[in-house]
């Protein structure tokens, strides 16, 4: 995945465009019997009869469009829908949800006839570094030494052809271990460490259906001509090359220019086609791209909230076909199965950050997808002829048309997201195809009321294969002659804290695999039987040097586990060093810098094996600084030795093996999760985890502090009047500072005034406000750090990603930035 840019950048094009009013549901006719007007008051009538629901009419419909669905129409075969899993460490936490709710989760993401039923997915081949959102394990960590159970990827495609045996399966490198190629990616090493993977995969049951090369990193054409003869030669002749997984269309220029290298790949992938994080209305390829020959794909896209991305999500699965004649597209990620303090908290399709509680919530992004999943399938052809923009104008809409390889069915599928007012669709079948029963399904995308998403509708009997819909603004529609669609039941329970005191002595773990709910980030910490005479498993870090890097900045490993809430603990473990270096205890981790991993907003208690130790503060901008240090008896190596790190309030304490060995007061991080951490290379063993609440944790009084900013909500100027706008501040305690959270939902600071929402408009500043009850004047606390309005569903966001005292604090469409989480304290 690219990561150009961060911050609050998924709501811009929002911030520019804003959200129109939740549209109507949509009128639909036959030709002979169509009356618009009239037949919208009559519904409206007994609608407002039977349920008592007040109806607005939808504006007048424009003229009407005429669309020909002809299945003699020529088009490109279609390859299918679906996501990344990796590009990294997005799908961590699914592994560890309990049942039900992870079979719901998989079942929503896979199942046919459920949910985004989708029907290709990219894993990440893992390489031990960060490659977004986390470190993937390597199958083979050191030359010659390959372990195929590691990493939860092998799983995740397993679960997924369980649901759909017709899913393709992807894979591709973000990173890789440092032993390839001596630290060159386009080496034979790296083509013997795919070959390894694709055994594994084999050893698995699980056939890969194409291999990529190293993403978003450039090409070799000459490694690429390699790999395709190795593969031939070492019994993957099927597997397909994807090139180069990278931005633009260079691929298809050099597969022109050399036959060989366009011999060796059967795919050409570019990521956002569309541009990067955009509202995906333009998505051409190039000339070159549509006449090379070769399948096209746009094998990387998205990066948007599971909610607010959808719009551009329903622009861009059509259009990258109509504008550039893309036959796949791929969203990044499936699903955010990570913390809320890890970067791209709540992109794909659905999140679930909390495996402890079982919480997860399904995006409307998982709607559009099905949209064009549950009516469709990989082999199907586009219509050509029968695809394009409604009226010929990109603002009304657009559409793509599918048949099915045998007998005569078809989809078209239509969006109207920056459509004005209702289009009136007149609809000929012709070409062989169909003229039964139309099926209708629609999701009004600008509703967040789940309601209103993949919305079974009246069928359509066509009169000589004609027939007529009329389409409201804002809405994705799928109209089918197939039958099987569905729209999944399974509810998740409410959100949970993990409790303290929280232990894990590594026992009840096969070798090879992670332990529960400990995330890697960098590098790779896993279980393996213990060292030095200690019986059972330990967690070990793997990688013994530095991995060829996805990002740019060079991190040292590190592996995060916890709730992001916890606040005044000692976490102890029992640490080993395997040779001369550091390791590390991490004590209230936060949000951490996705270009530069190693840039955490986190405490650390560090010791090396010379006895040497410090306690540490660090930052997203990697601003580290040393509090305490100091010497003690050396460690040395190969001997077990406790550890431990007690965060109480500003005051730290580190000890080792008992006995103190210094203390310090820091106020600059108030809560987070606990980690282990090495220096670059350094294999370490860590056992006997144990991290025991102090009291003073979470209350409902208390701060409210910007996971971006790390200042607090603050009244402006403690000022105690109606209408006093609140901002961000330096913390410092103050009476303007302190919230509470109420059982009525509101957020109250003074004792009587109440955190107040003027209206439900985006970029409405909040302020304060006599308690009332109303709705505009309740919040909630959500598991993802964010805090939103009862009455508007908006997030509290510091504008503009602003981190400088005095930024205002607003209503803005969820996106799942930095600048809208919050940690109560």
């Amino acid at each position: 995945m690219s990561r150009k840019q961060s911050g609050n950048l998924s709501g811009e094009w929002e911030r520019f465009h804003p959200r129109r009013p939740e549209g109507n549901d949509e009128q639909m006719t036959t030709r002979e019997d169509r009356r618009p007007s009239r037949g919208w008051a009559a519904a409206a009538g007994l609608l407002l009869a039977v349920t008592g629901a007040v109806v607005v009419n939808p504006a007048p419909a424009q003229a009407a469009t005429a669309i020909t669905i002809n299945g003699a129409s020529g088009g490109r075969t279609f390859d299918g829908v679906g996501a990344i899993s990796g590009g990294g460490g997005n799908t961590r936490l699914l592994v560890d949800y309990p049942e039900p709710q992870r079979s719901d989760i998989l079942d929503y993401l896979f199942k046919p006839g459920y949910g985004a039923a989708m029907q290709i997915m990219k894993v990440e081949i893992g390489g031990d570094t960060n490659s977004t959102s986390g470190a993937e394990p390597s199958h083979e960590h050191t030359r010659g030494q390959v372990n195929c159970d590691r990493g939860y990827e092998w799983w995740m495609m397993a679960q997924a052809k369980a649901r759909n045996p017709n899913i393709k399966l992807v894979g591709l490198s973000w990173g890789a271990p440092g032993w390839i190629g001596n630290g060159n990616f386009w080496s034979s090493d790296s083509i013997d460490y795919l070959i390894a993977w694709l055994g594994c995969a084999t050893s698995h049951g699980l056939t890969i259906d194409y291999l990529g090369g190293w993403n978003e990193r450039g090409r070799d054409l000459n490694w690429y001509k390699n790999l395709r003869s190795a593969l031939n030669s070492r019994g993957y002749p099927n597997v397909k090359i994807v090139a180069s997984d990278d931005f633009g269309w260079g691929s298809a220029d050099d597969a022109l220019r050399d036959p060989a290298f366009g011999s060796a790949i059967s795919v050409v992938g570019s990521h956002y086609v569309c541009g990067y994080r955009s509202s995906q209305t333009s998505c051409p390829s190039s000339a070159n791209a549509v006449n090379s020959g070769k399948t096209l794909w746009a094998s990387e896209n998205g990066s948007d909230d599971y909610n607010g991305g959808a719009p551009a999500l329903a622009r861009g699965i059509n259009r990258d076909y109509i504008d550039g004649k893309m036959t796949a597209y791929l969203n990044w990620p499936v699903i955010a199965a990570i913390t809320p303090n890890i970067p791209w908290a709540t992109t794909g399709v659905a999140v679930a950050p909390q495996p402890w509680s079982g919480y997860y919530s399904i995006g409307t992004s998982t709607w559009v997808m099905g949209h064009t999943t549950q009516f469709t399938a990989p082999g199907w052809r586009y219509l050509d002829s029968s695809s394009g923009y409604l009226g010929g104008n990109r603002n009304n809409g657009s559409y793509v048309s599918l048949r099915s390889p045998t007998g005569s069915d078809y989809s078209t599928v239509i969006e109207t997201m920056d459509a004005g007012s209702a289009q009136d669709l007149q609809f000929t079948v012709t070409g062989g195809l169909s003229t039964g029963t139309v099926h209708v399904w629609s999701t009004n995308v600008r509703s967040g009321n789940p309601a209103d998403q993949f919305v079974r509708r009246s069928d359509i009997t066509p009169s000589n294969g004609a027939f007529s819909l009329t389409v409201q603004p804002g809405y994705v529609y799928s109209i089918t002659t197939t039958t099987g669609q569905g729209k999944g039941t399974a509810t998740s329970p409410a959100q949970g804290a993990l409790a303290l005191p929280y232990s894990d002595d590594f026992d009840g773990y096969a070798t090879g695999r992670e332990a529960k709910y400990l995330s890697d980030h960098q590098g790779s910490f896993e279980v393996v039987p213990c060292a030095a005479g200690r019986t059972g498993q330990c967690v070990r870090q793997m990688s013994e040097q530095a991995p060829i890097f996805w990002t740019s900045g060079h991190a040292e490993p590190f592996t995060l586990l916890g709730d992001v809430n916890w606040r005044n603990y000692t976490v102890s473990s029992d640490v080993l060093l395997e040779k001369s270096g550091y390791a590390q205890l991490v004590g209230r981790a936060g949000n951490y810098n996705h270009d530069n991993p190693h840039n955490l907003n986190a405490y650390y208690l560090r010791v090396a094996d010379n006895g040497s130790w410090s306690i540490r503060s660090n930052n997203t901008s990697g601003n580290q600084r040393t509090l305490a240090s100091g010497t003690t008896t050396a460690l040395g190596t190969g001997r077990w030795h406790k550890l431990a790190l007690t965060l109480n309030g500003s005051t730290l304490t580190a000890t080792l093996d008992g006995t103190t060995l210094g203390s310090v007061a820091d106020s600059t991080w108030v809560a987070g999760q606990i980690g282990y951490a090495t220096g670059q290379g350094v294999t370490a063993q860590f056992d006997n985890l144990t991290i025991t609440p102090l009291g003073g944790g979470t209350s409902p009084t208390g701060t409210i502090r910007g996971a971006g900013s790390n200042r607090c909500l603050d009244v402006n100027g403690q000022s105690q009047a109606d209408g006093a706008v609140v901002q961000i501040w330096d913390c410092n305690n103050g009476a303007n500072q302190t919230w509470t959270a109420t059982s009525g939902n509101q957020l109250t600071v003074y004792g009587t005034k109440c955190l107040d929402a003027p209206s439900t408009t985006t970029g409405a500043r909040v302020r304060i406000w006599s308690c009332t009850g109303a709705a505009n004047q309740q919040w909630r606390l959500n598991a993802d750090g964010t805090i939103t309005g009862v009455q508007s569903g908006l997030c509290l966001d510091v504008t503009g990603a602003g981190t400088a005292n005095g930024t205002a604090v607003t209503l803005w469409t969820c996106n799942g930035g930095s600048n809208q989480r919050w940690i109560r304290s």
